[in-house]
């Protein structure tokens, strides 16, 4: 098996905990079955937030998931001017076989414009 890492982001309408939970729980829920993961195959998982977010920490809906053996971390994001507000994104870490070239990055709604060249 090979380590290797899938990238992720979701943009929040709000900065509510229960609207957090449920995006992130959407993006991480996207990532696995885009992939097809299971948590076990989960080593650990970076969390990024942009500022303006301060309602809960977006680690908590993959506890809500069930992810509760995985090492989770999250951090702010950078705080540059004219960057897209109210993101979350994500960094994942697995055990794959599939090669690199085939894995799915997930960049839910209109987050897909931050990385169009490998938004899925």
């Amino acid at each position: 098996m090979a380590v290797r890492a899938v990238r992720g982001a979701v943009q929040l309408e709000r900065d509510e905990a229960g609207h957090m939970d449920e995006q992130v729980s959407a993006l991480l829920t996207a990532v696995l079955e885009r992939n097809g993961l299971t948590t076990e195959d989960l080593i650990s998982i970076w969390f990024t937030a942009t500022p303006d977010l301060h309602s809960d920490f977006p680690a908590a809906a993959a506890r809500g998931l069930g992810i509760t053996d995985v090492p989770l971390i999250c951090a702010q994001e950078l705080d540059i001017e004219g960057a897209m507000p109210r993101v979350v994104r994500i960094l994942a870490h697995i055990e794959s076989d599939r090669p690199r070239a085939d894995l799915a990055h997930v960049y839910l709604g209109a987050a897909a414009a931050l990385r169009k060249d490998i938004a899925q």
